[in-house]
């Protein structure tokens, strides 16, 4: 099992957790994802087939990307 945290700086709302916490968690693998308004941040637990790279992409597409 594999856990990650990524800052987002523009998780601003509600809304914002729980269209990350829905969208990631539909990814094969994941096993949770917690995102928090208060410090813009995600994170997940997951295994194969998911990856960081999946992750990362799915994040960006679903316009909340990650802070390198």
């Amino acid at each position: 099992m594999n856990q990650v945290k990524y800052e987002i700086p523009n998780i601003s709302c509600g809304h914002c957790v729980n269209s990350i916490q829905v969208e990631v968690s539909s990814l094969p693998g994941v096993n949770g994802v917690w995102a928090n308004q208060e410090t813009k941040s995600v994170e997940i637990e997951f295994e194969l087939p998911a990856s960081e790279e999946t992750i990362k992409g799915l994040l960006e597409k679903i316009n909340y990307p990650v802070k390198e």
